[in-house]
């Protein structure tokens, strides 16, 4: 399995956690984004510089809500309690919200936590940036516990 093949079924399968788990709190989820184009339009946007490369992967409506999210696994350091986003990502999510106000975009993260790309842009603004700048880095208590924006599931929420 290549680099890539990897890092694809790792996403895919926090999606589907992602996707889960706001089914869980009563959210209808749908795939939408990069993921759901057939494998040559995936291979050809790859390669591009294209905003569509990064668009959310999921839409979700709950009591007529619509929210977008981008599942981010793997994103926190192992050495820091920091996520890592890389710039590109961050400036799409930024374009994305600019473009499709009022639908928010939220990232989630690995450990299930939630971040805007608004509060990624704030937070790095004042951090330390990856040396290469091709990454921001938050430090990860700044996120927000996933039923906290998204609402617990049933059983959680008594």
């Amino acid at each position: 399995m290549t680099h890539w093949q990897n890092r694809k079924a790792i996403g895919d399968a926090h999606e589907q956690r992602v996707t889960k788990t706001l089914r869980a709190c009563g959210w209808t989820v749908q795939p939408c984004g990069q993921g759901t184009y057939p494998p040559t339009i995936q291979h050809a946007l790859a390669r591009t510089h294209s905003a569509l490369r990064y668009f959310p992967d999921l839409i979700a409506a709950r009591d007529g809500e619509v929210i977008t999210i981008d599942a981010k696994d793997r994103m926190p350091s192992t050495d820091s309690d920091r996520y890592a986003i890389s710039t590109a990502t961050l400036n799409a999510g930024l374009l994305f919200t600019a473009a499709h106000a009022p639908t928010p975009l939220y990232y989630v993260f690995g450990d299930l936590k939630v971040l805007t790309p608004s509060e990624v842009h704030h937070y790095t603004t004042h951090a330390r940036p990856h040396r290469s700048g091709a990454w921001v880095l938050v430090a990860t208590k700044r996120a927000h516990p996933f039923e906290e924006v998204f609402g617990a599931p049933p059983a959680l929420a008594a």
